[in-house]
């Protein structure tokens, strides 16, 4: 069996021996991006440089990035999902060679020095072209070249990357599939038809071209380049053989250690294996959000809504097995122990994981509390409804909406079978398909809002956005300059309309606290200072004063961004080229973001 830590050594190995240079991976809460919540793919955080930054570490480069993707939470439980995961990447930044990438692909997958995958195992799919782009002829050759037997071309559903709305940079991909061995489902058997004979493992895009509008042929990239990506936890499944990502390393430590602890067992049946899985899958989760560097703790909006759900679905789960919460520090060390080795960040914020995590499971049991009463207020206006109906004649029936179901869950975040449960022993039905259609339009509508993922990202490096990040910078300096050094940035949010920063400070701002800093950042800004950009080593940049997270963040070199004698701080940009740019800064609200956590809002006019 080889393990997930054995495949990550191999993988810096190859690439390491064909010139790419490391880099650590970044947060997983994503720095000034308005599109998304956390990090979603390793293509994320590089952005930047996509669109023709000068990376530090040069245009060949390799990582190994956690990732959170929530859209499909309500899937987690079965076979594969998972709402965090570790994506192997690497790429050419400013150029496309394909035929050198797809040969690198072949030899990592299938050299016993590596993953030691026949060849007769590998199928491969490639853009098979259509009125944007012609076919991915170059791919094709390449893989028949390589010895692979078994290529086919796919349409733009399948192998074309593009952003959201079809505009902007995009490009043909290929994509690796392991053979599992059954049997073809027909003569037209493909990776594309989803029948299990054929399990993708990785992905390599070739962002060569851009369209510049919707329904236009697509034109050759100035500034090309290739992101690849395989997913950690399903190539270690692929390899071993196994059925599901739950079967292996840390996931089955952690469920054989719920296993010794639950009244019920993980083999029970199907409802209990599922509470397992999510209980497994979604701590870790609350591990890597809780113990990231940036910080973000349970609270009802963004990120913190998000952490928030994942602990109380995982409460709700260990309720229903008779595991007991106190066990999730338990939990937490294991996961703690497996990953701090690779994120330095999570091995230093071990007791504050755990502390966070437990206060949010006391939160949890009095929102249930709430929920119970508000239980009550439903029965109670049901019985109302049926003594005014009686004196018309009207029959109303003993049963609880969906509609109300469903508002118990998502408001008070009382669980559907915690409500059948009651509802049946005070002698009331409940809508269960009621509930249900409104659950699937609430996941929809979850979706909806996530579907941009990074991709909007890309579209969103516009000027008026680098000088909102400029902004972000002398505010900081601002409130470092009137509270202390130990305030630090804990997120931000950056449209090219506005910017949302939190930060830790320990109280409200009053009103004259606000135009202090008002005026700080506007006396910088009629200075008209240049902003400048230094490469260092992170050693020369701590030397130097200037301000950053620097655990599990950032590769050897850095970018430092210095504003005179305001500002210095570690960053990927976009920034303004003066001060002068930004014109004037008004801040429109100031606002409490989370415990101990301050939320400034602020426009450029």
């Amino acid at each position: 069996m080889i393990t997930d830590d054995e495949i990550k050594d191999k993988w810096f190995k190859f690439f390491e021996k064909h010139g790419f240079k490391r880099i650590e991976s970044a947060s997983i809460i994503p720095e000034n991006d308005p599109t998304v919540l956390f990090t979603t793919a390793g293509m994320h955080p590089l952005v930047p440089y996509l669109l023709g930054a000068k990376h530090p570490a040069g245009n060949k480069i390799c990582d190994i990035q956690r990732c959170i993707r929530t859209s499909d939470i309500d899937s987690v439980g079965d076979e594969s999902h998972l709402t965090s995961f570790e994506m192997l990447g690497n790429w050419y930044l400013g150029s496309c060679p394909k035929e050198e990438m797809i040969k690198f692909s072949y030899e990592f997958l299938t050299s016993k020095e590596y993953l030691g995958i026949p060849k007769e195992k590998i199928a491969t799919t490639v853009f098979a072209g259509d009125e944007t782009a012609p076919k991915d002829e170059v791919s094709f050759k390449a893989w028949q070249e390589c010895g692979i037997e078994k290529v086919f071309y796919q349409g733009t559903e399948d192998n074309w990357w593009a952003l959201g709305g079809g505009v902007g940079p995009c490009g043909p991909d290929t994509e690796m599939f392991f053979d599992t061995g059954k049997d073809a489902c027909g003569k037209d058997c493909s990776p594309s038809c989803n029948c299990g004979k054929y399990l993708e493992i990785w992905n390599d895009v070739f962002m060569q071209y851009k369209v510049e509008k919707a329904g236009d042929k697509a034109v050759a990239l100035s500034n090309p380049n290739i992101d690849t990506g395989m997913g950690l936890e399903r190539t270690t499944v692929v390899l071993n053989g196994l059925k599901s990502v739950y079967d292996y390393g840390v996931f089955k430590k952690v469920i054989d250690f719920i296993n010794t602890k639950s009244e019920h067992k993980y083999q029970e049946s199907e409802s209990t294996k599922r509470a397992f899985r999510i209980i497994t899958d979604h701590l870790r989760t609350a591990m890597f959000i809780l113990g990231d560097a940036r910080g973000v703790v349970p609270s009802n909006i963004g990120q913190g809504y998000i952490l928030r759900r994942l602990v109380r679905r995982a409460v709700n789960c260990a309720r229903n097995i008779g595991f007991d919460t106190k066990f999730f520090e338990d939990i937490v060390d294991i996961y703690v122990d497996k990953h701090g080795k690779d994120y330095s960040d999570i091995a230093k914020n071990r007791q504050f994981v755990k502390d966070e995590l437990s206060k949010e499971v006391e939160k949890f049991s009095k929102a249930l509390e709430e929920g119970h009463k508000e239980f009550e207020k439903v029965l109670f206006g049901i019985e109302r409804h049926k003594q005014f109906a009686a004196q018309s004649g009207e029959k109303v029936e003993n049963i609880i909406s969906g509609k109300a179901c469903f508002r118990l869950y998502d408001t008070f975040g009382f669980p559907f079978e915690l409500t059948k449960e009651l509802a049946l022993e005070r002698g009331y039905d409940v809508d269960e398909a009621g509930f249900k259609a409104a659950f699937e339009e609430h996941q929809e509508k979850s979706r909806t809002a996530s579907a941009g993922t990074f991709k909007g990202g890309l579209a969103d490096s516009s000027y008026e956005s680098a000088k909102l990040h400029t902004a972000t910078h002398l505010i900081m300096a601002g409130l470092r300059k009137m509270f202390g050094p130990q305030v630090m940035q804990k997120g931000s949010n950056i449209t090219p309309e506005r910017l949302r920063i939190d930060f830790n400070l320990d109280h409200k701002m009053t009103p004259e606290e606000l135009v202090d800093l008002e005026k700080f950042v506007n006396d910088a800004i009629a200075k008209e200072i240049d902003v400048t950009c230094d490469e260092m080593s992170v050693k020369d940049a701590k030397s130097s004063g200037a301000v950053g997270v620097f655990e599990s963040k950032y590769g050897e070199i850095v970018k430092v961004y210095t504003i005179g004698n305001v500002s210095k701080e570690i960053c990927g940009g976009p920034h303004a080229k003066n001060t002068r740019d930004l014109h004037h800064l008004k801040i429109v609200k100031e606002e409490s973001s989370s415990a101990g956590i301050r939320r400034i809002k602020a426009i450029l006019d």
